[in-house]
């Protein structure tokens, strides 16, 4: 058993990831600006900002490894202001990455998921995110680091948060704001025609690779290329909103909501290719054959908000 730190660790893929921790025996520092989730047993909390050297490096003296996920999402969200995203995934994953390597831990960090912005070098996410990993290969290679990138495509699952109309997140994500609509009986709204590949992993396969990860780096060091977590088999956009529509359908007893196709977002591209080599998962022992299907994973996800969301939104 081992005592692991989460930076970001209430965020939606960081409660997930606390889970598995927890469910393999670990030990658990919960690192986050805000105290909104509860503890769980073996669960300890740390009130911090990783842009603030000194809290991450109280961490790093506290925990045997590091899954540092805490960042600033968004695509066209911070194109306007890039300021706030270059500061904590760029610095923010500097502190983490010095104070990793002044206690000789391991860190699981987790990297652009998404292949075709990367190259493209688009959005002030990709861009600092993308800087975060030069720096990560960089501290591997010359300083002794032992950092594991971890790159997970468009993850999703029971509990992501929910953006305007239907909830307060500044970001919008794909299940959710599919599924809210679809539940609601509004139109499905897809940027572009819908033809370009977005890929989606179930959450849960996605923090079992971010834990095995850093068992693996813990135990071996760093793999030599980034762990790319996405599905065997790619899906478009259009395939996802019919999914979602189908299922919503069966849970609402109305007839499957149409699509609508709106003008691209800032910052995103048509026809672009957001995919995986997932053979890369090989590294730490694992394979997206056996990761949660897509049309089981959306069942389980139009089911959740259901269940979870919907009567509250309808009473509201």
């Amino acid at each position: 058993m081992s005592v692991y730190g989460v930076s970001g660790g209430q965020g939606f893929i960081g409660s997930y990831v606390r889970r598995e921790l927890l469910a393999r025996g670990h030990q658990v520092v919960v690192f986050d600006r805000h105290p909104h989730t509860e503890m769980a047993a073996g669960e300890t909390f740390f009130l911090g900002d990783i842009r603030d050297e000194t809290s991450v490096v109280e961490l790093a003296a506290h925990v045997e490894g590091i899954v540092h996920l805490a960042a600033v999402l968004g695509t066209q969200e911070t194109i306007g202001n890039p300021r706030p995203s270059a500061e904590t995934n760029i610095r923010g994953s500097l502190n983490v990455f010095e104070a990793a390597n002044q206690y000789g831990i391991p860190v699981a960090y987790a990297g652009v998921g998404n292949a075709f912005m990367r190259d493209i070098g688009t959005g002030s996410y990709t861009i600092s995110k993308t800087a975060a990993e030069d720096y990560a290969r960089m501290f591997n290679a010359y300083r002794g680091g032992q950092i594991s990138i971890v790159r997970p495509v468009n993850a999703y699952g029971p509990g992501q948060s929910i953006a305007a109309p239907y909830g307060t997140s500044r970001v919008r994500k794909i299940a959710p704001a599919f599924v809210c609509r679809a539940l609601t009986g509004a139109d499905i709204e897809v940027y572009g025609d819908g033809t370009q590949v977005s890929d989606c992993v179930y959450v849960e396969d996605v923090a079992r690779a971010f834990v095995t990860a850093l068992e693996h780096t813990a135990q071996h060091g760093p793999t030599e290329k980034p762990v790319e977590v996405g599905p065997l088999e790619s899906v478009t956009v259009n395939d996802i909103a019919r999914l979602v529509a189908e299922y919503a359908a069966k849970v609402t007893g109305r007839e499957p909501v149409g699509i609508t196709h709106l003008p691209m977002r800032p910052g995103e591209v048509p026809n672009a290719v957001v995919n995986s080599d997932t053979s890369t998962l090989a590294q730490i022992g694992m394979t997206a054959a056996d990761f949660v299907p897509l049309n089981e994973g959306i069942r389980r996800t139009v089911d959740h908000y259901a269940e979870q969301w919907l009567p509250g939104y309808l009473a509201a």
